[in-house]
């Protein structure tokens, strides 16, 4: 696919701002996926080519967690392998989904997607009074056992979403291990970006051996994307992370909207 200048230009801006919005509040596929879908990508191949671009963004975030991680190096040991069979599982299903019925789907996961995205406020509000209740425990930031088999199942169907679709999985991820006893909100970000990074990689792979990935378009995004989101983590602390959730959330409905109509 050839793109004229205001094309490219476009998926420049996408890609930069969903690189910066995932540093800054989260939600850059619904950006992104919505970018390609205007360009024409079949509905399919768009999602593949999203989940490209905005891997070396999540690349970054995890290296910044990276102290956090080896705090918590039992629970991610233990949930590596979910992740990756859930990833691959995922995109595996992606694979098996026509273009008509994804665009069918699709609507559907960008509304479900951006609700729970507009709710991070209010998940965190609950995570933080959960961990509250525990916080006159001599030691709250003492991991607990290592995740047994529910935490598994809950990972792997968390990495089965994020490898079809992914927009919002972070979120879920919090707050189910907020549920399942993890107590410091730092190791819990650690994890949830290490987990991504795995069930993204295996969907990579997936759409990469299939075919349905945009080279061109996806290299261009991913240096957009790795380029916002270098720069956005530089200035995040002086930017209003409620803002650019609400902004994020209009563009995500109004896309959801657009996906109904259009479908």
């Amino acid at each position: 696919m050839l793109l004229d200048v205001w094309q490219l230009g476009g998926v420049i801006l996408a890609s930069i701002l969903g690189g910066a919005a995932n540093s800054v509040a989260g939600g850059g596929t619904l950006l992104t996926f919505p970018a390609l879908i205007a360009l024409g990508v079949p509905a399919v191949a768009a999602n593949a080519t999203s989940t490209v671009a905005l891997w070396p963004g999540g690349f970054s975030s995890m290296l910044g967690y990276r102290d956090a991680v080896r705090g918590a190096r039992s629970w991610a040991r233990a949930l590596i392998v979910p992740s990756l069979l859930g990833g691959l599982t995922g995109a595996w299903l992606l694979t098996r989904t026509s273009d008509a019925q994804f665009k069918a789907i699709v609507p559907w996961l960008v509304l479900a997607a951006t609700l729970v995205f507009l709710s991070q406020k209010q998940l965190g509000a609950w995570l933080r009074s959960r961990l509250g209740g525990i916080a006159h425990q001599p030691h709250p930031d003492v991991l607990p056992s290592p995740p047994g088999t529910m935490a598994a199942v809950v990972q792997f169907g968390i990495a089965v979403y994020g490898g079809y679709f992914g927009a919002g999985a972070g979120i879920v991820m919090l707050a189910a291990f907020g549920l399942l006893g993890l107590t410091n909100v730092h190791q819990m970000n650690g994890l949830k970006n290490f987990l991504a990074l795995l069930f993204n990689f295996v969907a990579i792979v997936t759409f990469a051996v299939s075919g349905l990935v945009h080279w061109p378009i996806a290299i261009v995004m991913a240096a957009g994307s790795a380029l916002g989101g270098h720069y956005a983590a530089r200035y995040a602390q002086r930017t209003n992370p409620d803002v650019v959730r609400r902004l994020i959330g209009v563009i995500g409905i109004a896309s959801a909207v657009w996906l109904f109509v259009s479908r």
